[in-house]
């Protein structure tokens, strides 16, 4: 069974797309548990093109070698896929901004970018069995696995919130009002001065077993210091 899957064949391709899921998504669980800014989904899909570029390179080279003879000699047929590969990491380095509340977004998106433009690589060489699967496995990742990772983040006792407040003297009653609901700080980082004009910060807070995100979040917005609040 084991040579079956280190082979070159459909079995091993479906077995090792499978895996890049399931073990990208298991590191970047813990990350999006924690609410930081790489996640669940962009760990899943960093993890599925890599394995697909991986595939693809034995694949250019299994062809050139006994399927393409018409192309004659070539040094590394390769490095086209390559130059591709690098050009989309720049451009989706451009979806990637960051907040005025210092929260990154779009890195999701220059994820799935990235594994799009691998599996446009795989099309163009016409590797098909492992075209299709990896088209689906990515159509889960971005349509069906948003509200799995809501579900796993709502539930987790990690959370991390950002809110605005009328004066920075606010925020010594901000904590004593989370610590009375049994929130534990874990990071706390405060401006003086945000786009609205008045200050902020941003909270990483442990909850108990029992606490809710929103349970949270409905007590602090309650009161009358705080402006603004919005869970990140």
């Amino acid at each position: 069974m084991m040579n079956v899957l280190q082979g070159f064949n459909t079995l091993s391709i479906v077995a090792r797309l499978s895996l890049a899921m399931i073990f990208g998504g298991i590191i970047g669980l813990e990350r999006g548990r924690k609410w930081r800014a790489a996640g669940f989904r962009t760990y899943m899909l960093v993890c599925l093109g890599a394995t697909l570029t991986m595939i693809l390179g034995q694949y250019l080279t299994q062809m050139a070698q006994n399927g393409w003879h018409s192309l004659g000699s070539v040094i590394d047929i390769s490095r086209f896929g390559a130059q591709v590969i690098n050009g989309v990491g720049f451009l989706g380095a451009g979806t990637v901004i960051v907040t005025g509340d210092r929260q990154v977004k779009g890195l999701t998106t220059a994820a799935g970018l990235w594994a799009s433009a691998c599996v446009g690589l795989a099309i163009g060489a016409g590797f098909w069995s492992c075209v299709l699967f990896a088209f689906v496995l990515i159509v889960v990742v971005v349509r069906i696995f948003p509200k799995v990772e809501c579900y796993i983040v709502e539930h987790s006792k990690n959370m991390s919130f950002y809110l605005e407040f009328d004066a920075l003297e606010n925020v010594r009653f901000i904590i004593s009002k989370m610590k009375a609901n049994d929130a534990q700080i874990c990071e706390m980082e405060i401006y003086s001065e945000t786009e609205s004009g008045r200050p902020g910060a941003v909270f990483t807070v442990r909850l108990n077993a029992r606490q809710r995100h929103t349970s949270l979040l409905l007590v602090l917005s309650k009161e009358e210091c705080v402006r603004l609040i919005e869970e990140r």
